[in-house]
C-alpha cells in the first residue's frame, strides 16, 4: 500500500494537479454521458455557400488548381505502382506496411491487423482506444487520415492521369460511412484535423475539376464544418491531458480554419483562439535550445511539417505569428540538421516512432528527413540544401542552394542531446533530465554512424499497444545502448505511456582534449536515476580520438547497494563483422560478451532480427 501511495504522489508531482483534475473531470463527463451530448451527430447546415463563389473567391493556398509553380513533370515507377496498389485497395500504413482494405463501411471500421470491426453506430466517447481484442486503434485511423492522397495527387500530376473521380469517391465514402461523431474515426481530434488538411490539399488541386460538383462540394464543406466543430469543442483534451504534437496539430487546424474557410460560421473566433493557442504550444513544447518535449525524432519532424504549413499559409494571407514561433522553428531546424546523418539523410531511430509522415511530397523513404527539413528551411531562410520537389507543392519556384555545415561538437542541454560530427562519422548521445513526460528509459544511449550506416543503433519503439515484454524491451534500457542495474530500467514503468520516478538530475558536456599527436573529444555525462531501487547515479564517459573509428566508453555506478551492471550494445547485423567490442571490469579483468539475437524496429509495427 505504501509503494502504491508513493507512485500516486510521484505521478501527481510529475503531471501536476491541472492535468489530474482535468482527467478526473473528463472521465466523469464521459461516464455520465455529458460529453456525448456535447458532440451531436449533426451540426447546423451551412447557408449561402456555393461552388461558384468559392472558385471565384478561393482563399489563398500553396497553389491553385493543377498549376504547381516550377515543378517539372517526372513520372516514376514508384508512383505508378503505388497508385495501382491503392486502386486495388492496398494502402501503405505507417509509411511502410501494406494492408488490403475493403471498400465501404468495412474498410473504414475494420482493423486490418487484427480483423476487429468497430461499431460505427456508437458515439466516439463509447469506443475504447485500448483493447486487446481490437488491437492498436492506429491501424483503423491510418487510411482515414487520407495521407495516401499525396501519392495519388503526385501520380496525377507527374503522369498526367486525372484521378479526381477516385479521390472524391474516397472522400464521399468516408462521409457516407462515418456520420459525425459516430464510430472510431472521431476518437482522436488530431486524426480529424489531419483529415481536414489533406482533404483541403485535394480540393485545391481539383478545384476546377468537373468531378467537383455543386452537390459534392456542399457535402464536403458540411463535413469539414462538423469536424472543425468537433476539434474546437474537444481542444482542451489535447492542450491539457495530452500536450504534445496532438495539441500543435489541432490548434494549427483551428487557426487555419479562418484562413481557408472564412465563409463558415465561427471560424473567425476559432482561428483567433487557435492562433493564440498554437503560439503557446510552440513556446512550451519546443525548448529554447530547439529540442522537443516528446524526445522523439519522428515526432519532431511532425512539428516541422506543421510549422511549414502554418508559417507558409500565414505568409500567403499576410499574417504573422508571435516572434517565438519563428525563433523555435529556426532552432528546431538547426537541432535536426545537426542530428541528421549527412550521407543518408536519416536521423537516429530515437524515441517514440509511430510512422507518421503527414504530407509526403517526394519519393524519399520515410526514414529520410531531408525534404521535410528543406521545406521548413525554404519558408524560414529561402534556401535548400538540395533540389526538392516538395518546395514546389508549397508554392515556391526555384530555390537557391545553401551549404549545411554541421561538423563539430554540439550540446543541447535542455532536451539532453550531445552530438559530435566529424565529416561522415556521427556520435549521438542522450543525456537529459525530464520536466515533461518521458516515453522511454534510455538515458546515456549512444548511437554511432559511419558513412551513412548506423553501426550501433537504437532499436526503435515497435508498437504502442502490444504485449508487455515487447514494450519493456523496446522502451526500456534493454533496447538501448546504455546500462541497466540488475536488469532494471532507470525509471519505473507504469501502464501504457506512464513512467514513474522520472530522471530529474542529468548533466553532460563535451571536452576537447589532446592525446599525443592526436586531437580527441571527450563526453562526460551523469544521471541520477533508479529511484525505485533507492537511487543510483550512472556516469558515462565517451572518448574518441579524431580521425579514428574507436570509441572508449567508461560506465560507473554510484549510490546505495552493490548492484551488478549490464552494458548493452545493439549492433546492425549488416556491419557486425566490422565491429569489435572489448570490455574490462573495474579491476582490469577482461569480460566476455553474451551475444543474443534481439530485435530492431525500423518502421512502426515491424521488427527484424538484430544483435545485442
Amino acid at each position: 500500500m505504501f509503494k502504491k501511495t508513493r507512485l500516486i504522489f510521484d505521478f501527481i508531482s510529475n503531471m501536476g494537479w491541472r492535468y489530474v483534475w482535468f482527467r478526473v473531470g473528463y472521465t466523469l463527463r464521459t461516464k455520465t454521458g455529458l460529453l456525448k451530448r456535447k458532440f451531436p451527430a449533426s451540426v447546423a447546415p451551412l447557408q449561402g455557400l456555393s461552388l461558384e463563389a468559392w472558385r471565384r473567391d478561393t482563399p489563398a493556398f500553396f497553389f491553385s488548381g493543377k498549376n504547381i509553380p516550377g515543378l517539372e513533370r517526372m513520372p516514376s515507377e514508384r508512383l505508378k505502382q503505388t497508385f495501382e496498389q491503392i486502386q486495388k485497395g492496398s494502402y501503405t500504413f505507417f509509411s511502410y506496411r501494406t494492408y488490403t482494405v475493403a471498400d465501404g463501411a468495412e474498410g473504414w471500421h475494420t482493423n486490418p491487423d487484427t480483423g476487429y470491426r468497430y461499431d460505427a453506430t456508437k458515439h466516439w466517447t463509447e469506443i475504447p482506444d485500448l483493447s486487446k481484442e481490437a488491437g492498436d486503434i492506429k491501424f483503423v485511423w491510418e487510411k482515414a487520415r487520407f495521407s495516401f492522397l499525396y501519392d495519388v495527387i503526385r501520380y496525377d500530376y507527374h503522369h498526367g492521369v486525372d484521378c479526381a473521380d477516385f479521390v472524391f469517391g474516397q472522400i464521399d465514402s468516408f462521409i457516407e460511412h462515418n456520420p459525425l461523431n459516430l464510430g472510431p474515426q472521431y476518437k482522436c481530434s488530431q486524426e480529424t484535423s489531419l483529415r481536414i488538411l489533406n482533404w483541403t490539399f485535394a480540393l485545391y488541386y481539383y478545384r476546377d475539376s468537373e468531378e467537383l460538383t455543386e452537390e459534392r462540394f456542399r457535402k464536403i464543406m458540411q463535413s469539414i464544418y462538423g469536424q472543425l466543430h468537433h476539434v474546437y469543442h474537444n481542444i482542451h483534451f489535447s492542450r491539457i491531458a495530452v500536450r504534445n504534437n496532438h495539441a500543435i496539430t489541432e490548434t494549427l487546424m483551428l487557426y487555419l480554419s479562418g484562413l481557408l474557410f472564412p465563409f463558415m460560421p465561427e471560424t473567425a473566433e476559432w482561428s483567433r483562439k487557435g492562433k493564440k493557442w498554437f503560439e503557446e504550444e510552440i513556446a512550451y513544447q519546443i525548448y529554447e535550445d530547439g529540442t522537443f518535449l516528446q524526445y522523439s525524432m519522428n515526432y519532431h519532424r511532425v512539428v516541422v511539417q506543421l510549422l511549414t504549413w502554418g508559417l507558409r499559409l500565414a505568409e500567403l494571407h499576410g499574417q504573422r505569428f508571435a516572434d517565438v514561433v519563428y525563433d523555435r522553428a529556426k532552432k528546431s531546424l538547426r537541432f535536426l540538421d545537426v542530428c541528421m546523418d549527412p550521407v543518408s539523410g536519416q536521423l537516429p531511430n530515437y524515441g517514440a516512432n509511430d510512422g507518421a509522415l503527414f504530407f509526403r511530397l517526394t519519393d524519399d523513404d520515410y526514414r529520410v528527413y531531408t525534404s521535410q527539413l528543406n521545406d521548413l528551411r525554404m519558408v524560414l531562410h529561402g534556401t535548400v540544401s538540395r533540389p526538392e520537389e516538395s518546395i514546389h507543392w508549397y508554392g515556391y519556384g526555384e530555390a537557391p542552394l545553401g551549404e549545411l555545415d554541421t561538423d563539430g561538437t554540439y550540446a543541447f542541454p535542455q532536451g539532453g542531446y550531445y552530438i559530435a560530427q566529424e565529416e561522415n562519422t556521427k556520435t549521438f548521445i542522450r543525456c537529459g533530465a525530464y520536466k515533461d513526460r518521458p516515453s522511454q528509459s534510455d538515458n546515456l544511449h549512444l548511437d554511432v554512424w559511419v558513412d551513412g550506416v548506423n553501426y550501433l543503433w537504437d532499436t526503435g519503439s515497435y508498437k504502442y499497444n502490444t504485449a508487455d515484454h515487447w514494450l519493456k524491451y523496446f522502451n526500456g534500457v534493454g533496447g538501448h545502448n546504455t546500462v541497466s542495474v540488475d536488469g532494471h530500467d532507470q525509471m519505473h514503468k507504469g501502464g501504457r505511456f506512464i513512467w514513474f520516478y522520472w530522471v530529474k538530475d542529468a548533466k553532460g558536456k563535451w571536452k576537447l582534449t589532446h592525446d599525443g599527436e592526436n586531437d580527441a573529444i571527450l563526453f562526460e555525462g551523469e544521471i541520477k536515476g533508479f529511484r525505485h531501487l533507492g537511487g543510483i547515479a550512472h556516469e558515462r564517459k565517451v572518448y574518441k580520438r579524431k580521425s579514428t573509428l574507436e570509441w572508449v566508453v567508461t560506465d560507473e555506478l554510484g549510490g546505495k547497494g552493490n548492484w551488478p551492471m549490464q552494458q548493452y550494445w545493439h549492433i546492425n547485423p549488416v556491419v557486425q563483422d566490422l565491429i569489435k567490442i572489448t570490455a574490462v571490469d573495474a579491476d582490469g579483468n577482461s569480460l566476455e560478451p553474451l551475444k543474443e539475437t534481439k530485435w530492431y524496429s525500423r518502421y512502426y509495427g515491424t521488427k527484424q532480427d538484430s544483435i545485442r
